[in-house]
């Protein structure tokens, strides 16, 4: 698993780390990311979802989003 602060970002960079950093791993690892930029927490959830990604929520508070992303084999879909 891999984690990443993001909190210090502004959207769209967020989604930009997140969707590079997903791409270095493997089919059913993880990715735990933190976010606090208003777009960033409704955005990157979105669209990882959108994606067929599986998108576990682990801490949604007034400071922080914390997701766990598993990566799926989108070519089985």
């Amino acid at each position: 698993m891999i984690f990443i602060d993001l909190t210090s970002f502004r959207c769209p960079i967020p989604l930009v780390k997140a969707k590079l950093a997903l791409k270095s791993i493997s089919v059913g690892d993880s990715l735990h990311i933190l976010l606090s930029d208003p777009g960033s927490r409704r955005d990157v959830p979105a669209f990882f979802k959108n994606q067929g990604h599986q998108v576990m929520v682990l801490q949604d508070d007034a400071h922080q989003l914390g997701l766990l992303i598993t990566k799926v084999d989108l070519s089985q879909r």
